[in-house]
């Protein structure tokens, strides 16, 4: 059959969409890259800084009680500081080690093929009517590996759906809206936990130095959006975006790749045998946590305080409980020979990092400026002088925060440049008018989400197009973005009342995890 010009995706490539897209595309195509745009920001936080330490303002620092006073960087004295302290702003960056270190776990795990033996297991033994809201679950679990979603289980969508006899880039587009849509969605922790949390307690400190901020601060309200995603996906999928696909014909060579949704018996041994590797790893964890005098709780017994050394462990366990069976399966399934690949696994998990720690630099650099001029507590009290002078209910300022994220999104793609950006003003002025840095980073997290399907400038944005081109050649970017536009909606409307209404009845966010600074004792 031949792709017919009656598709019902033909028209957003010629309407008011595609023009809006290109204008979005080249908007942000103009933009620096993210390390650059750091180091501009470096540039503005001295020239500010410089400015405005001329001024004296009105503003209180409510911690302290002393007058707010910006910090002059751009003399010799502030100059000297910033050259001898460089390296140790570098490698004392909080989110850099914590992702560095999970993800050499989850590299291993992933680079063995034990997370992609698992991801099939999965999906094939779903049965039919439940395809769709299994696909869309395991692409939320999917994002404890990073990347693998992407590259693995938005294929596998679309070959499922193909052998099930369903339209191949429905399956494409529900596993990316679970992938990609749902991201902020996940009952597992992930490094994408520590990465956000390591910059929402940096941030925090800016107002509240003392200020921490749990690594799972968030993940009761992920593990339960995560339903909701699965309802909302499904629902779109099956009511929305397949009856629009029914009359786009596939082409006459469109590939089927049935054997890439399959796995071998060996490698279903090895998965097996990791699987109780990782399964008798969390028997030893809970089996270490039980004593009442065990090591890893705090002097008083807890397990969840910040003082118990479990809870300061965390990122170490998600290396410990990915590195193990993947190591476990690499040498059964035959994809680790020796030591040396264990190690080339994690390097080359390092080598796809290099980017992150490039931006990492520039972003230390920027965060211990901004910190150090005042700037950011001077615009955090100024900001919540307006909003407190505006008077809005809280539950407003947290969906004017999720639209914000959501159209930040639309230019800047990057999930921690974006909050690394946005986090040193939010996050102290919503503190100042008593939003915790928990409920801010779970609205950043909303709207971060909902827009990532819709943008072109998300960086697997084009992969995922090729994957609809196996199908059919003519997809371009505006017929994906038509399939994800009801995603990006619903999933934006629906998890923005969810946040709402879970807010209200004061289901917790997390571990440790107020909903109002300072948290009631």
């Amino acid at each position: 059959m031949e792709h017919t010009s009656t598709s019902v995706l033909e028209a957003p490539r010629q309407g008011w969409l595609n023009r809006f897209l290109n204008g979005v595309e080249k908007a942000g195509n103009k933009l620096p890259e993210p390390a650059m745009l750091f180091l501009y920001a470096l540039g503005l936080v001295w020239v500010a800084s410089a400015i405005l330490s001329q001024f004296s303002f009105d503003l209180v620092n409510p911690r302290t009680g002393a007058p707010v006073a910006v910090n002059n960087l751009l003399t010799g004295a502030g100059l000297a500081e910033f050259l001898a302290g460089m390296v140790t702003t570098f490698t004392s960056f909080a989110p850099l080690g914590i992702v560095l270190v999970a993800m050499l776990g989850v590299g291993v795990a992933e680079q063995s093929g034990f997370i992609n033996t698992g991801l099939k297991k999965l999906l094939q033994v779903t049965p039919a009517r439940f395809l769709t809201p299994m696909l869309i679950l395991v692409a939320i679990m999917s994002h404890t590996a990073a990347d693998a979603g992407y590259v693995l289980v938005i294929p596998i969508g679309g070959i499922i759906f193909h052998a099930a006899g369903r339209h191949p880039l429905a399956g494409i587009a529900a596993a990316f809206a679970g992938v990609s849509g749902g991201f902020a969605a996940n009952f597992l922790p992930s490094g994408g936990d520590a990465l956000l949390q390591g910059f929402t307690q940096t941030s925090a400190q800016l107002l509240d130095p003392e200020y921490m901020v749990n690594t799972l601060c968030n993940i009761i309200f992920t593990g339960a959006s995560s339903l909701l995603i699965i309802v909302v996906g499904w629902f779109v999928t099956e009511k929305i975006v397949e009856p629009r696909l029914r009359d786009v014909a596939l082409d006459d060579d469109a590939e089927s790749s049935e054997e890439m949704g399959s796995y071998t018996a060996q490698e279903g041994r090895a998965f097996n045998r990791a699987g109780l590797a990782m399964l008798g790893g969390l028997v030893l964890l809970v089996m270490a946590l039980w004593p009442a005098d065990s090591p890893l709780r705090a002097t008083d017994g807890s397990l969840t305080t910040f003082a118990a050394p479990v809870m300061k462990s965390i990122v170490p366990l998600i290396f410990l409980l990915f590195i193990l069976p993947g190591i476990v399966y690499g040498f059964v399934a035959g994809t680790f020979q020796k030591s040396r690949d264990v190690i080339d696994a994690m390097s080359s998990t390092m080598n796809k990092m290099g980017s992150y720690m490039v931006m990492a630099f520039f972003c230390s650099l920027f965060i211990k400026a901004f910190g150090d001029s005042n700037l950011g507590t001077l615009l955090a009290l100024a900001g919540a002088e307006v909003l407190q002078a505006m008077a809005l209910p809280g539950q407003i300022t947290i969906v004017g925060m999720i639209l914000l994220t959501a159209s930040v999104n639309l230019v800047v793609g990057s999930a921690s440049a974006k909050w690394a950006l946005i986090s040193p003003i939010m996050v102290p002025m919503l503190m100042a008018v008593g939003i915790s840095p928990e409920l801010t980073q779970a609205a950043y997290r909303v709207g971060d989400s909902a827009s990532n399907i819709i943008t072109p400038l998300m960086v697997f944005f084009p992969l995922v197009v090729v994957y609809c081109q196996r199908y059919v050649k003519s997809t371009g970017i505006g017929t994906l973005v038509s399939m994800m536009l009801p995603y990006s909606l619903a999933f934006l409307v629906s998890w923005t009342l969810f946040l709402l209404i879970y807010w209200a009845l004061g289901f917790p966010l997390g571990l440790q995890a107020p909903y109002v600074y300072p948290a009631p004792m």
